[in-house]
């Protein structure tokens, strides 16, 4: 009990300096770069555009900011032309925006404002070619870039192989047998606990044990990643509805090389009266489509709210400093008090996320797999 209180503090400690750091980052992170001196004009937080441009993808991973200083890492550009063909820079090039390469632009709002373009026709943040004169051409161009998410993903699959390569050695190692240490003991539970009360009830029989791998690689890349998530200036990749789309296709690849006829038979031929399946048949069938489309929103939806209502949360401390600066002060002792239980919070859905994804997946396996008896339940 001693140890897991000391957990607790320890936790609530880390806690409350990513909140503080997190809230750091935001702060500086938008600043005005047009600032020249002491009476420049300041212009009105816009907590809306501040909180979009923190949890949407990036060419370029922006770090942290202190003062003037702008710790950013460059990410690879990688655009295809019919006409220019293969085109590969980095994304320095575009100078955050400011300037154009190789006749392709990074679009901005201050851009935008200044060609007098549409929102409904260019987005914020894609790349788009241009002309000599730094004018939109209109050109079809496919944006093949690394991206900030896709830099997390492959941090996060490679944290993961590491992290289960240390595992099987240490098996490897002290054998099964022996009690588990370090790492080990931490992992051991949760894969036991997966593979005995989510894989096995859903999938029984011998056939269950071959998908263990599947549901335990899904769960430990989905929590590996909102971990990840919750670090000041990291990427909100289970926040992009293009990774958990992937996800969701993944899953739903298995599911449908897992059926079998009694699954089909009792999609176009659900055992009710006759009158009936001519509609429950088509109800079925779109259920088929909707298992995998749920699995993506959900975990979309629950992780981008999480983030959203973190950044809205140290927002306001810039919303009431720009009000009164010494309002805003006042404000900062709650919001990191807040932003502590909020992040709390979020640990523990990075965790049921990646559980409910997992265990859904399994279910869907599971019922993708029927057999005769179950088609007559």
């Amino acid at each position: 009990m001693i140890s897991f209180n000391r957990f607790k503090y320890k936790l609530v400690a880390l806690i409350m300096v990513f909140s503080i750091a997190v809230t750091g980052v935001f702060a500086n992170g938008h600043e005005d770069p047009h600032a020249t001196g002491g009476h420049e004009k300041k212009e009105k937080f816009n907590a809306k555009e501040v909180i979009l441009g923190h949890v949407k993808d990036a060419h370029d991973w922006h770090v942290f900011s202190i003062g003037e200083f702008h710790a950013t890492v460059p990410l690879p550009v990688i655009i295809y032309s019919k006409t220019r063909g293969l085109s590969t820079f980095s994304s320095s090039r575009f100078n955050h925006g400011h300037d154009a390469h190789d006749g392709y632009r990074l679009v901005t709002e201050h851009y935008m404002h200044e060609k007098g373009l549409s929102s409904k026709e260019y987005t914020e943040g894609t790349v788009i070619a241009v002309d000599a004169n730094d004018t939109p051409t209109g050109e079809k161009i496919y944006d093949l870039s690394f991206t900030k998410n896709i830099a997390f993903m492959l941090l996060g699959a490679v944290l993961l192989i590491v992290l289960m390569l240390n595992v099987a050695k240490s098996y490897r190692i002290r054998g099964s047998k022996q009690a588990p240490k370090g790492f080990q003991s931490l992992i051991e539970p949760v894969i036991i606990f997966m593979r005995d009360e989510v894989v096995k009830p859903n999938i029984p029989g011998v056939k269950g044990d071959k998908y263990v791998p599947f549901i335990l690689t899904i769960f430990f890349f989905i929590l590996i990643n909102n971990l990840l998530g919750l670090l000041p200036g990291s990427a909100n990749v289970m926040g992009n509805i293009a990774v958990t789309a992937a996800l969701a296709l993944i899953s739903f690849v298995v599911m449908m090389a897992s059926t079998n006829k009694y699954f089909w038979g009792h999609i176009f031929n659900p055992p009710v009266p006759g009158g009936v399946k001519v509609i429950l048949a088509p109800v079925e069938l779109i259920g088929v489509f909707t298992k995998p489309i749920s699995l993506m929103i959900r975990l979309f939806a629950n992780i981008l709210a999480g983030h959203i209502i973190i950044l809205s949360i140290i927002s306001l401390v810039f919303i009431f400093g720009s009000l009164n600066q010494i309002a805003g002060y006042a404000f900062l002792p709650i919001t990191i008090a807040f932003n502590i239980v909020m992040m709390m919070l979020e640990l523990l859905v990075a965790f049921i996320q990646a559980f409910i994804f997992a265990n859904l997946t399994a279910v869907f396996i599971g019922q993708a797999m029927e057999h005769t008896g179950d088609h007559h339940h």
